[in-house]
């Protein structure tokens, strides 16, 4: 789909909006998405209200969480190749009947092992609202200034997702039902998705229209197969054990100084830094290249983390928290912003799939890792965890820096998976 936009020297939020039909996707795709961030704490106050213990519902929360991650690329897949209504609708209606038997067998005292059968479902349907409409905004906006507005202006609807969601689901686990929380988010994924599934004019080509006209007909290659895709996956996997690891030491840090009360405060400022980077990302005309900024930020990233293990004090761990949560957005956005030049668009939503589940699956394992070191060896030390997950990815980044490059892509394309014109990335 071509671009239909025409931007300024400095674009913004207000012309972002001005988009035409950028509304019509972005109210139900906000309402649809909501769901995601009320999943896992809507499972985690069910299960251990049913079963009494802690550990049993983390591991069903998990089990949906690595579900999720690993079968959200192929939803991705399956919506760039036959497009996003035709994924998007039978997604949701199973993923409403599996967190309804989850419930079920929740309520009913069903064995552990039938709640890990019933989470895996759960998780694989999970809808993939949040890729999708980045496909959205790329179709629209392919070849504008406006595009790294449009990754900030998502990068600040998840995190604002990840208060709201959670948020919502607690109180109504606590002040309804046990099971309340999980039911307002089967009902909000079928409302939401298919309000979002019926906005078809501003659904991006599919692959089965666009292969004929752009691939003469060869087979539809996956974004896994670009060298650069899979060098981000490294460093989103990173992100995410930023994400996991801060959620467990957090909250164990809280309870060791005996003030667990203060966990909710210290999670709101980290994801307060984290929407006013992004919010100010969106807003700056960068005159950077989205590869120095990403490797710069990441670096940010990687030395903030670090440090989070030797704060004592809550006043001392709000504020590293804070300059981590600004250090995120930067690294988050401008990754996104990168794999849309590396991509293309038959594979667009695939590969900001790829991305959205590395994000899970890091954060899923850095929930289990952090949390053991915090069990076994006190609180500060399932802060190691980020610090490990960013300092790798960073020498990934380091070392593999050149796959970033939209020139790769393009020999790629050549091979078969599509055509881009190459762009400077520094």
């Amino acid at each position: 789909m071509a671009s239909t936009v025409i931007t300024d020297k400095r674009p913004g939020y207000g012309q972002l909006l001005r988009t035409p039909g950028a509304l019509s996707f972005l109210l139900p795709g906000f309402a649809a998405r909501q769901p995601f961030a009320m999943l896992t704490i809507g499972i985690v106050l069910l299960v251990q209200h049913t079963t009494g213990s802690f550990g049993s519902a983390g591991a069903v929360a998990a089990v949906t969480g690595v579900s999720m991650a690993l079968f959200a690329p192929q939803s991705g897949k399956l919506a760039d190749r036959f497009g996003q209504r035709a994924v998007l609708v039978p997604g949701v209606l199973v993923h409403t009947a599996a967190v309804s038997l989850l419930v079920a067998l929740a309520l009913a005292g069903a064995p552990l092992w039938a709640l890990f059968l019933a989470a895996i479902p759960a998780g694989a349907s999970v809808p993939q609202v949040g890729p999708m409409v980045r496909a959205r905004w790329a179709a629209k906006l392919d070849g504008t200034p406006l595009m790294p507005t449009a990754a900030a202006f998502e990068s600040v609807t998840d995190e604002f997702t990840f208060v709201v969601g959670p948020v919502l689901a607690t109180a109504l686990c606590t002040g309804v039902h046990p099971a309340a929380g999980l039911i307002a988010e089967a009902a909000l994924t079928l409302v939401g998705g298919l309000f979002f599934a019926a906005q078809r004019a501003t659904q991006p080509a599919h692959g089965l229209s666009a292969a004929a006209g752009h691939h003469g007909g060869e087979p539809h290659r996956s974004a896994l197969s670009v060298p650069g895709v899979r060098v981000l996956i490294v460093a989103f996997l990173g992100i995410g054990s930023v994400f996991g690891g801060m959620q467990v030491s957090l909250t164990a840090f809280t309870e060791e100084i005996g003030n667990p009360g203060a966990n909710g405060l210290l999670y709101g400022v980290f994801a307060a830094g984290n929407m006013l980077a992004g919010i100010a990302m969106g807003a700056v005309a960068w005159k950077t290249g989205p590869r120095r900024r990403l490797i710069l930020g990441y670096a940010g990233l990687t030395v903030t983390a670090s440090l989070l293990w030797t704060a004592h004090s809550v006043l001392l761990l709000g504020a590293l928290g804070l300059v981590v949560g600004l250090c995120i957005a930067p690294a988050l956005i401008t990754g996104y912003t990168i794999v849309e030049t590396l991509i293309p668009a038959s594979a667009r939503t695939e590969a900001f799939t790829w991305l959205t589940g590395a994000v899970a699956l890091g954060q899923a394992a850095a929930v289990t890792v952090a949390g053991r070191l915090a069990d076994a060896h006190g609180a500060s030390t399932g802060f190691l965890v980020p610090m490990a997950g960013t300092a790798l990815a960073l020498a990934t980044l380091l070392a593999l820096r050149s796959r970033l490059s939209p020139r790769e892509a393009s020999r790629v394309a050549a091979r078969g998976i599509g055509h881009r014109v190459p762009v400077t990335v520094d």
